[in-house]
Parts: C-alpha cells; sequence; structure tokens
C-alpha cells in the first residue's frame, strides 16, 4: 500500500487534497481496477485503505467535503463522503451526489454515509423507485449499510424491507441484482429475529420462475443456512451473563 504523502492535515484544502491524491495516482492500480468492474473514467488508482488513512487524517469538514466531491475525481467523491457531516448531508444534496454515480464501488461507499443521516428511510424508498442502475443499487446499498450500524433500531423496520427486496428481486441488471443480494443476507444475519423471514423470502426466491430472483435467492439460501451463519446467530440468542 503507498503510504499517504506528508502534509496533509485538517487544514488542508480541497485543492491541496486532490494536488496529493493526483500526485500518489497509479496507472497501474487503475487497470487492476477494470477486473473487479470498477469503472476507471474518473479514478486516478489509490486503494481505499490509503483514501481511508487521508480521511481520517485531514478528518470532518463538511464544506470541503462537497468540493472535494465537485471535482469529480472517484478517490475525492469517496474521501469527501467519509468526511461530510451525516446530520447536515440533506435530502437533496443527496439526490444530487446520487445522480453522478457511475461505479459500484463509489455507490457503495457513499452509501454507507447516506445510511448514516437522519433521512436514510426517505432515501431508501426514494433510490428503489429510480430506474437508473446505480441510483436503485444505492437503495440497497444504504439498506445494507443502516442494517449493519443501526444496532438500535428495532429488527420489525428492516423486517418491513422484505418486500421491497422481493419487488425488485427480479431487476436483471447486475449491479442490482447484486445489491438486492447483499441486503437480503445481511438482513438474515442481523439477528435471530430476522433469520426466519429473510431465509423464507430466500427461499421463495430460490423458487422463482424469474433467472435473477432465483439466483439472488439461492445464494441467500446458501449463506443464511451456512453452520457459520446459524453459529453466530445462535451465539446473538444467548442471553448475556
Amino acid at each position: 500500500m503507498t503510504p499517504a504523502p506528508a502534509g496533509l492535515s485538517p487544514a488542508s484544502t480541497a485543492a491541496e487534497i486532490i494536488a496529493h491524491l493526483r500526485a500518489m495516482g497509479s496507472e497501474e492500480n487503475r487497470q487492476g481496477m477494470l477486473r473487479y468492474g470498477i469503472k476507471i473514467d474518473r479514478a486516478l488508482g489509490i486503494s481505499h485503505g490509503v483514501q481511508r488513512d487521508i480521511a481520517k487524517r485531514i478528518t470532518r469538514n463538511h464544506e470541503r467535503a462537497f468540493e472535494l466531491w465537485s471535482s469529480g475525481i472517484m478517490e475525492a467523491q469517496f474521501i469527501a463522503s467519509v468526511t461530510a457531516d451525516p446530520k447536515r448531508l440533506t435530502v437533496e444534496d443527496a439526490r444530487v451526489w446520487a445522480a453522478s454515480f457511475d461505479s459500484w464501488d463509489i455507490v457503495d461507499g457513499v452509501s454507507d454515509l447516506f445510511a448514516d443521516t437522519d433521512c436514510w428511510r426517505e432515501l431508501i424508498e426514494e433510490f428503489a423507485k429510480d430506474e437508473r442502475e446505480f441510483v436503485r443499487r444505492t437503495a440497497f446499498a444504504m439498506l445494507c449499510w443502516a442494517t449493519v450500524h443501526r444496532k438500535k433500531e428495532p429488527d420489525a423496520t428492516f423486517e418491513s424491507y422484505l418486500p421491497l427486496i422481493e419487488q425488485h428481486s427480479t431487476d436483471g441488471r447486475n449491479f442490482v441484482k447484486k445489491a438486492v443480494n447483499w441486503a437480503l443476507r445481511t438482513l438474515g444475519k442481523r439477528s435471530p429475529v430476522l433469520h426466519p423471514p429473510a431465509l423464507a423470502l430466500a427461499g421463495k426466491l430460490a423458487a422463482s420462475p424469474d433467472k435473477s430472483a432465483r439466483w439472488i435467492g439461492k445464494d441467500a439460501v446458501r449463506e443464511l443456512s451456512a453452520p457459520k451463519t446459524l453459529e453466530r446467530l445462535t451465539a446473538k440468542a444467548k442471553p448475556l451473563k
């Protein structure tokens, strides 16, 4: 991993951060990203680990995050999502950012921020209805992150999203299909309460005549029925001593 250049700090401007990013760019890494289906038109070829290190070094700055986002550089946009304030990000901000999504990796990175906003449920519903492939993926990536991060949210909240998962299980587009599958598996592993209804839906989809739904269901059944998954859920169900 290439270390982040020295000199970055909370006082660094967006222009200085972007200059550092450009200096770190790697054509070899850019080409390597293609093997994972990542669109590289706007990428410099910097690993997520280094990007997170930079974000940690410069710390949160909401206004600067928007300047980084406006650069259009994928790495700068990911750092923007890590250093923006989720409590200040509005529905309209999220809409504008999501409209520019063109690769699964930026979707999954920024969805982590969106899931921490106060408007997360509104955004999931809205983005799931959107016909754009990467915007719809955002809805289900957000659902995954919310399922993991929002530990105080009642299980019933997440169970209520199973019909949404079923509704879009027939969207055969690669990046939507994989996100819907991810969401179903994540919900099923959240708790012993959510596991049975998620597994039931997975079984239903596995028997679907639709190719995409069938793939989503079979893959989810496999993971949700795996011994390691069942062991973790059993451990969660045991009362603390």
